[in-house]
């Protein structure tokens, strides 16, 4: 049996994370270099530790060469990932923003040029390198970086007082996606019974819908007229809350149906580190 084509969806990933990575680092050429020092919402990191991490995972996909650094035991850092993540961090403390900036547009410029040479087509093979160590296949890589890049767009866009940003592929491409993760939230971290049902509306995207089975899973489901539960949000709200980042704006987040249970998954909405 022949391997899968996949080459035009694993191309619109590489093409959304291109654009990304356009939109993050004009972003960064605006901040004057006092803002770089600004707290984000992510515990332990500012504007300059957001950007060395893009930094770090782009140059160590574009060159195949890991870094290492002493990183102690930070508080923030919960698991070997993040560990790994301050890595980055750490290596970069002393990096001008001009250097970083320009490390992250050569880095992706390489790692781009040789995605288009040699495109992968089949999205369950393995790449021929990732980061950390993360057995990921082509699919799972290329469709998180993206997502990763336009969150920590995000979360500077916050820091610095410059919203912006939602309507462009990777924003639309990061919901989709994330959206995915709201049938686990529901049965799982919420700990919703079987037959609860939860209908999932985010600005400028289709309403999705997720049911847990008599197996306590729970999977997307056409939207039932009556569900259980109904949350609707913009969508800058809804990535503050499924990223974990901060809460949402008082009034921002549309409750209907089991309020009780709208609590719930509000409150475990976090899904990314």
């Amino acid at each position: 049996m022949s391997a899968p084509d996949d080459s035009d969806l694993l191309a619109g990933w590489t093409q959304t994370w291109w654009q990304a990575i356009d939109d993050f680092t004009a972003l960064l050429e605006q901040l004057d270099e006092t803002e770089w020092d600004t707290p984000t919402d992510l515990a332990g990191w500012d504007v300059r530790a957001v950007a060395s991490h893009v930094a770090h995972l782009e140059q160590v996909l574009a060159s195949g060469v890991e870094e290492h650094a002493e990183v102690g035991e930070p508080p923030h850092a919960k698991g070997l990932m993040n560990l790994y993540t301050e890595i980055g961090v750490v290596n970069r403390r002393d990096a001008s923003p001009d250097a970083i900036i320009n490390e992250i547009r050569s880095a992706a410029t390489t790692r781009r040029t040789a995605l288009l040479a040699d495109p992968p087509t089949d999205a369950t093979a393995a790449p021929e390198r990732s980061f950390g160590g993360v057995p990921w296949s082509w699919g799972t890589l290329l469709r998180n970086r993206p997502l990763d890049v336009w969150m920590h767009e995000q979360d500077v866009r916050r820091a610095t007082g410059r919203p912006g940003g939602l309507d462009s592929a990777a924003a639309q491409h990061t919901i989709e996606y994330l959206s995915e993760s709201m049938g686990y939230v529901l049965a799982k971290k919420a700990g919703a019974p079987a037959g609860t049902t939860l209908v999932l509306e985010v600005e400028g995207c289709e309403p999705t819908a997720f049911a847990v089975g008599d197996d306590g899973r729970g999977r997307p489901v056409a939207p039932p007229a009556t569900p259980t539960l109904a949350l609707g949000m913009d969508r800058d709200t809804f990535v503050r809350l499924i990223g974990g980042r901060c809460a949402a704006e008082p009034g921002a987040v549309r409750v209907e149906g089991d309020h009780e249970l709208g609590a719930r998954v509000l409150d475990q909405m976090a899904t990314t580190p």
